[in-house]
């Protein structure tokens, strides 16, 4: 039996057979996308404030902080609504919005996250070409490449989810509308699907993971040849915020996306994949905040603004 009607919604299930977990989640969830919405906007605004920040490391940041504010966005509120309450439900329209954000933007992070690794790999490696290298104009094109790379991928891979025969129950084992969900739900035939997601798995995960690897083998290689202790720890420092986020996204996705066709497997998957729409967009700010001194020398410069200006505004009444 499959369900031919394309306008009907679907039921999120998440973690329902256990109401007592998910109100915990709710507060889990609820908490860090506070955290994602107040760490991000700080890094944007640091990041177009402080002249000190101008630089491309910086601009590659302040697109993954916006990726990541309309990547939580998307997917969160809809998720508080179904932890906190029996219903959970979500209309056709709302899942098909949501499935084409999540691909766009999980897509366009992959790509970002590798940019950023070559960035790091000629500051590192090529450190008196870096300026000449690393232009603004380059910046530019390599964010936009990130970009549309993620768009054409979930204009090519959206359609194609959304037009499987569907089983009649319409229940998504996920919190959200992902395609690894969408192809267990389907009663007919997933062939094209799932070897359309594993062809983009290889494309969009393994080749820039593999590139990030090389990069930071090239990298390992020159800290080691710096004769100083001082010099590697800087060298090292300067990029262990960014492997450190590689680390967190990377495996959480591969762990969805690559994931065994098994019970266990799928419960596990849903740890996962809720850990990288909700945990590591929230982390990503404490990483490079407290990880980066930069950052924190610019937080405190931006206080100590708001608070001359405060004072002076004082003395002015």
């Amino acid at each position: 039996m499959v369900n031919q009607s394309s306008t009907q919604g679907f039921l999120l299930l998440g973690f329902s057979e256990h109401p007592a977990l998910e109100r915990t989640l709710f507060v889990v969830v609820f908490t860090s996308y506070l955290l994602t919405l107040v760490g991000n906007t700080l890094i944007i605004l640091l990041s177009v404030l402080d002249p000190r920040l101008h630089s491309p490391m910086y601009f590659f940041l302040s697109n993954l902080s916006f990726l990541d504010l309309c990547f939580t966005t998307s997917c969160v509120p809809q998720m508080l609504v179904n932890l906190w309450g029996p219903k959970k439900t979500i209309s056709f329209l709302g899942c098909s919005v949501q499935l084409f954000i999540f691909l766009s933007l999980g897509t366009t992070e992959c790509i970002l996250l590798t940019v950023m690794a070559f960035d790091r790999y000629v500051a590192v490696c090529q450190p008196l070409h870096y300026a000449t290298i690393i232009h603004p104009r380059l910046c530019w094109q390599l964010a936009s490449v990130a970009w549309v790379i993620g768009l054409v991928e979930s204009v090519v891979q959206t359609p194609s989810t959304l037009r499987l025969p569907f089983c009649p129950h319409r229940q998504v084992d996920d919190f959200v509308c992902e395609v690894p969900a969408l192809i267990r739900l389907s009663c007919g035939d997933t062939s094209y699907n799932e070897i359309q997601m594993a062809v983009a798995s290889v494309f969009i995960l393994v080749m820039p993971l593999s590139l990030i690897l090389v990069s930071y083998g090239a990298i390992t290689q020159a800290v080691l040849r710096i004769n100083s202790a001082t010099g590697q720890r800087k060298a090292f420092g300067t990029c262990s915020s960014h492997l450190t986020v590689v680390t967190l996204f990377y495996s959480s996705v591969i762990a969805v996306y690559l994931q065994p066709k098994n019970p266990y497997a799928q419960e596990r998957g849903k740890f996962f994949g809720l850990f990288y729409a909700v945990g590591t967009p929230s982390l990503n700010p404490l990483i490079y905040t407290l990880r980066n001194k930069e950052v924190t020398r610019a937080f405190r410069r931006l206080l100590g603004k708001e608070m001359g200006l405060t004072q002076s505004s004082g003395r002015a009444a």
